[in-house]
């Protein structure tokens, strides 16, 4: 298409929810309308949808990243109540089915760690992460030569990874603490070390570093994703994220935009 794209063609995302308490993505393309995650109640994803003007009742499939409740909560409710396809890889299977009850077994589908699966006119490259779960997974879809990558729930960023996301037009991308907050905070000392271990998640700083390295040329709006409710905000890990890539010469508001994204509120619908 190229040139010729046109907006009723393209890649649109909605950031529907992200953060500790639940998230959930929403990717739409001419034949495709998929979610990744579900972790949130059903009602409060069919209202989230309904706040950008569209239905679970049209979408297809759902990809789940991994096990843990703020990525799974409403997965089986809104496959049964509206029939969807679930994919997921095998480990993570096995942790998410007592978790979500009973599917029919020609709605579950396997996606194995680090490979790719067509869906009509979505192309979609799984990654594995470092991460306390099962086998978590995120993932790289593209359609119509733009590309759209979430990252979260990850402890670092590994070469691999910024290899397969590198570039992209487009992240959902990890800022789950504030390194001072978090230490500061009322977690206990086991829940801090989990969280800041390398199968824990990313600070605010060691998101800012590793989008230094993955930026390019393509790279159009990045969502700041994932804010832990106890161990951060939204305008320093905006403002954290910000400097840093200024002081590397990178073109915040102008080359492209960071987003901010909210554990209750969709983001717009855009088109990459």
């Amino acid at each position: 298409m190229g040139q010729e794209q046109t907006k009723s063609d393209g890649l649109k995302v909605s950031v529907l929810a992200s953060g500790s308490s639940g998230n959930a993505t929403y990717i739409e393309t001419p034949h495709q309308k998929i979610l990744v995650d579900a972790g949130l109640s059903g009602k409060k994803i069919e209202a989230l949808m309904n706040s950008i003007g569209k239905t679970v009742a049209d979408v297809d499939k759902i990809l789940v990243t991994h096990e843990h409740g703020d990525h799974s909560l409403g997965v089986g409710v809104l496959a049964r109540r509206y029939g969807l396809d679930v994919y997921a890889n095998e480990a993570t299977w096995e942790a998410l089915t007592p978790k979500i009850g009973k599917l029919r077994p020609e709605q579950k589908h396997v996606f194995a760690r680090d490979s790719e699966k067509v869906f009509a006119d979505l192309e979609v490259q799984s990654f594995g992460v470092s991460h306390d779960a099962a086998d978590p997974q995120f993932y790289l879809v593209q359609h119509a030569n733009k590309t759209f990558a979430i990252v979260t729930d990850v402890g670092y960023v590994s070469e691999k990874i910024a290899g397969i996301v590198k570039n992209a037009d487009g992240y959902l991308f990890e800022c789950n603490h504030d390194t001072e907050m978090l230490r500061a905070g009322s977690y206990p000392w086991s829940l801090k070390q989990r969280i800041l271990g390398d199968r824990g998640h990313l600070s605010n700083e060691d998101s800012a570093e590793a989008l230094v390295q993955i930026l390019g040329a393509r790279t159009k709006r990045i969502y700041l994703g994932h804010l832990s409710q106890e161990n951060n905000v939204k305008q320093l890990a905006h403002l954290t994220v910000a400097n840093y890539l200024k002081e590397h010469d990178l073109g915040v508001d102008h080359d492209f935009f960071l987003c901010d994204t909210d554990p209750s509120q969709a983001t717009a619908l855009s088109v990459f």
